[in-house]
């Protein structure tokens, strides 16, 4: 028989700690035919394989635990972290959209009253606008009723003025050629009958002057005609115009060119902008007026001459109060020049409905009449 533990080839595992016993031999083993000395050798080892795995086996455990613990631990730490960024994160959002929302509050205040304002300000623009279109349409009414009027007085003047000329003037339409016991004293440029009549004696026979005939050839000068008719295209009284400024240094200047100078230059102002009045001097005329500190002449002194000549007419400039005695020769001077811008104001204004070339003709007349007054030729008086 056997006594002990049972031999591994059994099939049973080796226990967790064995206990030493005595040994009994009482026989071989059934499976084995070992010695007793292998029998402890092999039993020894077992016991130590039993002893060293379940400390292994602890100390692994151990290990685990360890290292699940810190990884618990950071992974706390790292959700704390993120727990906090996050907060802080949302608390910035909050004071945006706080902030934001405080902006649009205020925007939307601020459109209100821009749209409150703009409103406002439409609905004023539109009254004023309304006011103005009112205003307007009564003015445009007024104008033209005004232009009405103007148009049926321009008519009725061409009516009077289309024959009339400083050659063959219409007297209905200029009362100061008739006689003077016909009319009485006017204002403005008025010319004695006497020698208004005496400056035409060929195209006047009716005021008591023989008719002379100018049996003179007459030949169109080309140039002067093409420049009077550039100038009949657009008739103005500028004297940069080819046609006006021969004129103006031909004859106009020439003839207004008296002694004094500065009265010539006042006189020829005068006639450009036809504010010059002449008047006949009364009986009881004052002999002298003082103007500028100069002489300017009595009933036997003439003002722009200076000359001792009988004065029967005078000349003011403007709406001046003064007076300046002339002599015939240079009221003849100043009428012939009078006439020219007579004659070519009534072309400018249109009321000369003739050919170019009997224009032409009247304005070659009036040249004529201011070359023989400034050479002294002037009508007698009757």
């Amino acid at each position: 028989m056997w006594s002990g533990q049972p031999c591994p080839d059994e099939g049973h595992p080796p226990p967790l700690k064995a206990v030493p016993v005595p040994w009994k031999s009482v026989g071989p083993c059934k499976s084995h035919g070992e010695s007793p000395g292998g029998r402890m050798e092999t039993s020894v080892r077992e016991e130590a394989q039993g002893e060293e795995g379940p400390a292994a086996t602890q100390l692994d455990v151990s290990r685990l635990r360890s290292s699940s613990m810190e990884i618990r631990e950071k992974g706390s730490e790292f959700l704390k972290e993120e727990l906090l960024k996050a907060q802080k994160e949302l608390k910035l959002k909050d004071e945006e959209c706080e902030r934001l929302s405080k902006v649009r509050e205020q925007l939307e205040q601020e459109l209100e009253e821009l749209t409150a304002s703009l409103f406002e300000e439409a609905h004023k623009m539109v009254r004023e606008a309304n006011m103005k279109q009112a205003a307007s349409e009564k003015q445009l009414k007024e104008a033209r009723g005004k232009i009405d009027m103007l148009q049926a007085e321009v008519t009725a003047l061409k009516t009077l003025v289309i024959t009339s000329t400083p050659a063959s003037p219409n007297r209905e339409l200029h009362p100061q050629l008739l006689s003077p016991t016909k009319t009485g004293p006017r204002k403005g440029h008025l010319r004695h009958k006497s020698t208004s009549s005496a400056l035409c004696p060929a195209m006047c026979p009716a005021a008591g002057h023989t008719l002379t005939l100018d049996m003179e050839g007459k030949e169109v000068d080309t140039t002067l005609f093409a420049e009077f008719q550039a100038w009949r295209e657009s008739p103005t009284l500028d004297k940069t115009s080819p046609f006006l400024e021969r004129v103006y240094r031909e004859d106009v200047g020439p003839c207004l060119d008296f002694t004094t100078q500065e009265l010539s230059a006042l006189v020829r102002a005068a006639v450009e902008d036809n504010t010059l009045t002449i008047e006949p001097v009364a009986s009881q005329a004052l002999p002298t007026v003082n103007v500028a500190a100069v002489k300017c002449g009595s009933t036997s002194t003439c003002a722009l001459s200076g000359l001792a000549r009988a004065c029967h007419h005078r000349i003011r400039l403007g709406d001046s109060k003064s007076h300046y005695y002339i002599s015939p020769s240079s009221r003849a001077r100043i009428t012939a020049v009078c006439n020219f811008f007579t004659y070519i104001r009534y072309i400018q204004q249109g009321l000369v409905r003739q050919d170019a070339e009997p224009m032409f003709w009247e304005i070659t007349r009036l040249r004529k009449e201011m070359s023989l007054a400034k050479l002294g030729f002037f009508p007698q008086e009757a």
